[in-house]
């Protein structure tokens, strides 16, 4: 019996999935527990309007976060922080100040995007990795100046 998975079944098939599977299998425990509907025309031609409408979300997501990416290219972040001699800074800059000092310039991103391996400790600018989307990265200058 032909079905379409509405959620991820393991060992079975994942969300969005056709299968044959087993009648008794599917009657019995995959109906109703609501975890696939049955194959029809309406409920194949329902899944491919679904997944079309899925790409082009996924699509505009991308090339929103290549704008983005643009934008964060030409930009430099400057954050005043206290240093002391030889252009060590007290303290450290994060990913959260980073983010912060965006914010503030009317740019919205998420600290957990902004790959920092380390926080920044010395004074002049720093190239910082920013992962917008899993296919669009971007390099971000981070400029520390002494307050």
């Amino acid at each position: 019996m032909k079905v379409i998975f509405l959620q991820d079944v393991k060992g079975q098939g994942k969300k969005g999935e056709v299968k044959d599977l087993s009648e008794g299998y599917v009657r019995n425990f995959l109906l109703p527990k609501k975890l696939v509907k049955i194959a029809s025309d309406g409920n194949l031609k329902t899944l491919e309007v679904q997944q079309k409408s899925e790409e082009k979300r996924k699509e505009r997501e991308r090339e929103e976060a290549k704008a983005l990416a643009g934008r964060l290219e030409e930009l430099t972040v400057v954050i005043k922080a206290k240093a002391g001699e030889g252009g060590r800074l007290f303290g450290a800059i994060t990913s959260k100040q980073i983010a912060e000092a965006l914010a503030a310039m009317g740019i919205k991103v998420d600290k957990r995007k902004i790959e920092l391996d380390e926080p920044i400790r010395a004074l002049g600018v720093t190239q910082v990795p920013v992962k917008l989307h899993p296919e669009v990265k971007a390099t971000l200058k981070v400029q520390a100046t002494e307050e």
